[in-house]
């Protein structure tokens, strides 16, 4: 994938609103016409954004490839193996939270990661994990059997001009 947009926004901006519209489908539709090689979505437990019916909709809409953020939970796992979207990237979801704040530790968590990556898998769906720049999570993606990893650069785009080459490097390193 080289261009995947996000498209939880337009969802939050709906909700918010509580109102039908703006409607995140015809959002997909218009990113893909513009390009895009691919959409994200983030299905949250609390259902904040995007909802089931987005994303059944979107599986169905999506003409790229949909990228289903998710936490690794029984519920979410469920959703993924009726919807399979074309890959499911796991996430860590904290309650509070505005927006995803730091990487999935894998490697903390490679054994319970290790069966939900197989879970995904057997149903057909490319599975990717989002963790911090550090090498040592990208080695306990590969040991879950994940196929792909999201880095997360945050540290890097919050960083302070004179900060910024120490968080640049710690990407490359785990890339």
């Amino acid at each position: 994938m080289r261009l995947g947009v996000n498209i939880d926004h337009v969802a939050t901006v709906r909700q918010a609103r509580l109102a039908p519209e703006p409607e995140p489908v015809a959002a997909a539709v218009l990113a893909e016409l513009a390009g895009a090689h691919g959409i994200t979505v983030h299905l949250r437990g609390d259902r904040r954004h995007m909802q089931e019916r987005d994303v059944e909709l979107l599986r169905q809409v999506v003409a790229t490839k949909l990228n289903l953020e998710m936490a690794a939970t029984p519920e979410m796992i469920d959703v993924a193996v009726r919807v399979k979207p074309h890959q499911a990237t796991l996430v860590p979801e904290q309650p509070q939270e505005l927006t995803t704040t730091g990487g999935l530790d894998v490697v903390s968590h490679a054994n319970a990661l290790r069966i939900v990556v197989q879970s995904l898998r057997t149903a057909g769906i490319t599975t990717s994990v989002f963790i911090d720049a550090d090498p040592a999570q990208v080695q306990g993606a590969a040991e879950v059997g994940a196929e792909a990893v999201e880095i997360n650069t945050g540290p890097y785009a919050e960083a302070a001009e004179n900060a910024r080459t120490e968080h640049r490097d710690k990407v490359a390193a785990a890339a």
